[in-house]
């Protein structure tokens, strides 16, 4: 029973709760670097959130903090959702994509992937189904076998992605995965990542330093301040087209990377103030 002055939560309230916040959080190196300062930042459950902003200004520290890899030196990062183990982050919930595929080249795809499991103690013939499942949703099922060095630039990113995503975590982090990448392999796994959005409900935050990459991807695009970062302008993109191959060349996109490269350029002119 609950008390006469108590208000029962809903199970769809619970679920509105905000997957992660930042809330003022500042972050100085030891060298005296002021790389945040002052970021507060919610991000709801399925939502897709792009980090846009120039080189150095603290994205990709914001992404590593969010991912326990990185202390805050003030402020506070919240789960409110989520089950929090002894280090304050939340128990299996965070998949991380670096900006370079990081696979051990001594081992193959499936032993790549099987990595996050064999930390967690889950023995290969247990885990074989879940991998070739995660593998089967980047589409390299048929490389399981296949060295690092026998893959393209692309299909070391997809098996990074499938590293990160065979834990079924609930929230995706992406640090510009795919800023070293020809136009061509970029757009094939911008609509990879999308279709896998679309398909799972996981939540995305996605750093970037692309208006166009971020307007095609994102419903929600943070602008960020030059150093030390926080953050300038929150734009929602919202849209009734298909993001596809159309939609890159569709009046509504156009409009949405006008939209962004103006929020930016005031980022970027307003980087001195406080």
């Amino acid at each position: 029973m609950l008390p006469a002055d108590a208000q029962a939560v809903s199970p769809k309230e619970t679920r509105k709760r905000p997957l992660v916040v930042m809330q003022s959080v500042s972050k100085v190196f030891s060298s005296g670097t002021v790389a945040l300062s002052n970021m507060s930042l919610t991000v709801e459950s399925g939502e897709f959130v792009s980090l846009l902003g120039p080189s150095g200004c603290g994205k990709s520290t914001a992404l590593r903090i969010i991912a326990g890899l990185g202390d805050v030196t003030s402020g506070t990062i919240d789960w409110p959702s989520s089950r929090i183990n002894s280090r304050g982050l939340p128990e299996g919930d965070i998949g991380f994509v670096f900006q370079e595929p990081t696979l051990m080249p001594w081992k193959n795809v499936f032993d790549n992937v099987h990595l996050p499991l064999r930390l967690r103690r889950v023995p290969k013939a247990a885990a074989h189904d879940q991998i070739i499942e995660v593998l089967t949703t980047v589409g390299l099922q048929d490389f399981a076998k296949a060295y690092p060095r026998e893959l393209s630039g692309g299909m070391k990113m997809r098996v990074s992605i499938a590293r990160a995503l065979v834990t079924k975590p609930k929230l995706l982090l992406m640090d510009e995965p795919f800023a070293a990448l020809d136009e061509i392999t970029r757009q094939k796994l911008n609509d990879d990542v999308l279709r896998l959005w679309k398909a799972t409900g996981i939540t995305v935050i996605f750093v970037t330093h692309s208006v166009f990459e971020s307007a095609y991807l994102s419903n929600r695009i943070v602008v960020m301040k030059a150093r030390p970062g926080r953050v300038h302008a929150d734009v929602p993109l919202i849209t009734s087209l298909e993001r596809d191959a159309h939609y890159r060349t569709s009046e509504e996109y156009r409009k949405a990377c006008e939209t962004v490269s103006h929020s930016l350029i005031g980022a970027i002119n307003s980087a001195g103030d406080h």
